[in-house]
């Protein structure tokens, strides 16, 4: 009995099958490498990375300037010398974690505000879903290119601090400080992300890309600047910093922050208020890695929560939302 004919046509099926099954997952990539290509010709995008490029450098000088003088201070031996690049300034500028703590929301809303609302607006939203791709694969697409542009983005600034750092003061960094660099790094990808998904929220809730980029810089300047101030006036009502600090942990700055600090600051010990029992017997020194991290490890899930919680939300609008032609 001859079989060779029916093997040919299962396996001629079967082939046929694993290209409609690999069709999806190109078409995904595509998608991504689409929005990246958006994303850089973008005149917005490049703006604010030439913004976050140009602090950084000016950052890195007037954190060479103060670096002389800690150096001179506490002498050249200390362990962690190379890590005051990120965290000490001469007064002139802010320090390059601030700058990231600052500009990086900007970034991330400029990703996302006009992410979806901007496919409606355009009528190109129809022809996407009409081809033979799942329907999630564009909000998906749309998160992984902007964080991909966030992650190279800080990875290079990250990178070029520690070049310069290396050339110009000769100090090369020990292996703990390049993880705690790298650890700051990827903080810093989540705490953008956090902002990018708030903006991608708003840009499938709201139909223009005006309201949905007002709304999410409101949400910004509330958090940055005006709810430490009501805090500090419920602090002062309340006399209870213990509650005041738990309120400010809200907010994803004051989040960021503390983690930074922790990461970039070895000696930092506690994030809280300490009693008297507690400071008697202890000895200054600084904390290793895994114990900064254990440290921080609830402002690292507060983060990483924020973020999936917006990115969920946003996902489920998406899925929901009626497109018409």
């Amino acid at each position: 009995m001859n079989i060779s004919f029916p093997l040919k046509r299962l396996k001629d099926a079967s082939s046929k099958q694993m290209e409609k099954s690999a069709k999806p997952q190109n078409s995904f990539w595509v998608l991504v490498q689409k929005e990246v290509s958006d994303h850089i010709l973008s005149w917005r995008v490049n703006i604010i990375v030439i913004l976050l490029a140009l602090t950084c450098l000016g950052s890195l000088y007037t954190a060479l300037t103060g670096l002389r003088d800690a150096a001179s201070e506490i002498g050249a031996d200390d362990a962690f010398l190379f890590l005051k690049l990120f965290t000490i300034s001469d007064g002139t500028l802010p320090p390059f974690f601030v700058f990231v703590s600052f500009i990086g929301p900007l970034l991330g809303i400029a990703l996302g505000f006009d992410a979806v609302n901007s496919e409606y607006n355009k009528g190109t939203i129809s022809r996407i879903v009409s081809q033979p791709i799942p329907r999630d694969y564009i909000i998906n697409a749309k998160f992984t290119a902007s964080i991909t542009i966030i992650s190279v983005l800080l990875f290079a600034l990250g990178f070029l601090v520690l070049a310069l750092g290396i050339m110009i003061t000769g100090i090369p960094p020990t292996p703990e400080e390049f993880l705690r660099v790298i650890c700051f790094l990827v903080l810093s990808i989540f705490y953008i992300a956090f902002w990018l998904n708030l903006s991608i929220l708003f840009s499938i809730r709201f139909k223009q890309a005006a309201t949905s980029a007002l709304s999410s810089i409101a949400i910004w300047l509330f958090f940055s600047v005006f709810y430490s101030m009501m805090i500090n006036i419920i602090a002062k009502s309340l006399h209870n910093e213990v509650l005041s600090q738990n309120l400010m942990r809200i907010s994803p700055s004051q989040l960021y922050s503390e983690a930074t600090m922790t990461l970039l600051t070895p000696t930092i010990r506690t994030l809280g208020p300490l009693t008297m029992e507690q400071v008697v017997g202890a000895i200054p020194s600084a904390l290793p890695l895994s114990q900064s991290l254990l440290l921080i490890m609830s402002q690292l899930i507060g983060l990483m929560a924020a973020t999936t919680i917006c990115f969920g939300i946003s996902y489920a609008l998406f899925m929901r939302k009626e497109i018409r032609n």
